[in-house]
């Protein structure tokens, strides 16, 4: 099943007098349960095709398609809906909220999306202990090394159970050891949960976990390699 369908997509910015175009008429599938790293030097096209796919950002031609709904259809509102309920998100920066602990954070999208105390506080606990966080359920981010603290935010991605999570060089601020565990840890949600990532990355560890990856210069998809 397709969760993902870009199509004949362009993007162009305005710098100063001139158009700059990120995106060339790209167009790509992702299908449910797949583990795919957009890869490609800076300024090639994969986290605008990231904020994109993610609606953070409009297409300046072309169709973007996440089941079956049309992104350019919907209203803002409906946008924030999908945005909350069926995308997942992890930043370079973590974007934790730091005055709330592990476990309020992770809770965030489970609060706007109206789930009760009990069930909502239940499913953060398990969320942190399924990322190897037991135990440190109620730290702030400034009691929590890096590598943890991006492990509080992949829980926050995952706690809803999104239809896919959209992660934007989730690496790019650890050490290699941290960052391999994280890849590992994201990899075995894969394995075992089915949930589908989709990553820009320059990390070469992010592509050698990959299933496929998608080789991205100057705003057009190069190589689109399945292992």
């Amino acid at each position: 099943m397709s969760i993902v369908t870009v199509q004949d997509v362009t993007r162009d910015y305005q710098q100063g007098t001139h158009t700059v175009r990120a995106l060339r008429g790209v167009s790509l599938s992702v299908e449910e349960g797949e583990f795919i790293a957009l890869m490609g030097p800076s300024g090639s096209g994969k986290t605008t095709l990231l904020n994109l796919i993610g609606g953070l950002d409009n297409p300046t031609s072309g169709t973007l398609t996440i089941e079956d709904q049309e992104l350019s259809s919907l209203s803002p509102a409906e946008l924030g809906d999908l945005r909350r309920d069926r995308l997942g998100f992890v930043f370079q920066s973590y974007n934790l909220v730091p005055v709330l602990t592990a476990v309020e954070n992770t809770e965030m999208v489970l609060l706007l999306q109206g789930m009760g105390a009990d069930e909502r506080r239940a499913r953060a606990m398990e969320t942190l202990k399924n990322v190897g966080l037991e135990g440190m359920e109620h730290r702030r981010p400034s009691e929590l090394s890096g590598g943890q603290q991006q492990r509080v935010a992949v829980a926050r991605a995952i706690a809803s159970k999104p239809a896919l999570v959209l992660a934007d060089e989730p690496t790019a601020n650890l050490d290699s050891e941290t960052g391999t565990e994280l890849i590992a840890l994201m990899r075995s949600l894969n394995d075992d949960h089915g949930i589908t990532f989709v990553f820009a990355t320059h990390d070469p560890k992010v592509m050698n976990a990959a299933r496929r990856v998608v080789t991205m210069v100057d705003g057009n998809i190069h190589e689109d390699l399945r292992k």
